[in-house]
């Protein structure tokens, strides 16, 4: 699987970072490019599905936009989350062909890539029963998942957090809707400063394990 690692080119905004995804898309549905994962850093921005409820969102648009957060609508599945500044964010676009589309069993597969990269780093984390992502023996949210499809190839994907500079934008919502969960921090629980380069090379080295084509 291809890796797309947009990290050197800094903050990216998510529309920008749409438009990167959407091409790539586009291409892979073409099969003139084999799968991917894009790698990158987000600037400020609060997205939220189409079944996401507005009192998730805790500011109003005015003290977004004074906190420099965007507010975006998606298409993807799932609530309201934040993407910025200290989280890794993945997009996998990667064709589901017979025999694998099973929706359930790719976010399994996503969960499982961001538990042994977690690993990797002396951190034990895994699922829950009441919601998707990845989480901490201690119930601190470590990772958000949502995906769509189109024409069977995926796209979104997942927002892992890296450092603590995610808690000033975690804190404007009631992150995917789960009220009382605590954001966590991959570097926080690994006790020491970790860069988005190194688990990026570790996340896009699992991922391309586990959506191997057979």
């Amino acid at each position: 699987m291809e890796t797309i690692n947009l990290l050197s080119e800094g903050l990216i905004g998510y529309h920008a970072g749409w438009e990167r995804q959407r091409a790539r898309v586009a291409a892979r549905i073409a099969e003139e490019v084999p799968d991917g994962i894009i790698l990158l850093e987000h600037a400020p921005v609060v997205t939220y599905g189409k079944t996401g409820k507005p009192e998730f969102r805790l500011l109003s648009e005015s003290e977004y936009a004074a906190r420099g957060i965007e507010l975006v609508p998606t298409n993807r599945g799932g609530d309201v989350t934040y993407h910025g500044p200290g989280q890794l964010t993945g997009y996998p676009i990667v064709h589901l062909g017979e025999g694998k589309r099973d929706l359930h069993r790719y976010v399994w597969t996503l969960e499982e890539a961001i538990i042994r990269t977690a690993a990797d780093f002396g951190v034990a984390a895994g699922r829950v029963e009441f919601h998707a992502g990845v989480w901490t023996e201690s119930g601190g949210y470590l990772a958000a998942i949502g995906v769509r499809v189109q024409r069977w190839v995926t796209h979104h994907g997942f927002g892992l957090n890296v450092d603590e500079r995610v808690h000033q934008g975690f804190e404007t919502i009631v992150a995917c809707g789960q009220t009382g969960r605590q954001v966590v921090s991959l570097s926080k629980l690994a006790k020491t400063t970790l860069t988005l380069e190194e688990v990026a090379h570790s996340s896009a080295r699992h991922l391309g394990v586990l959506l191997k084509p057979d």
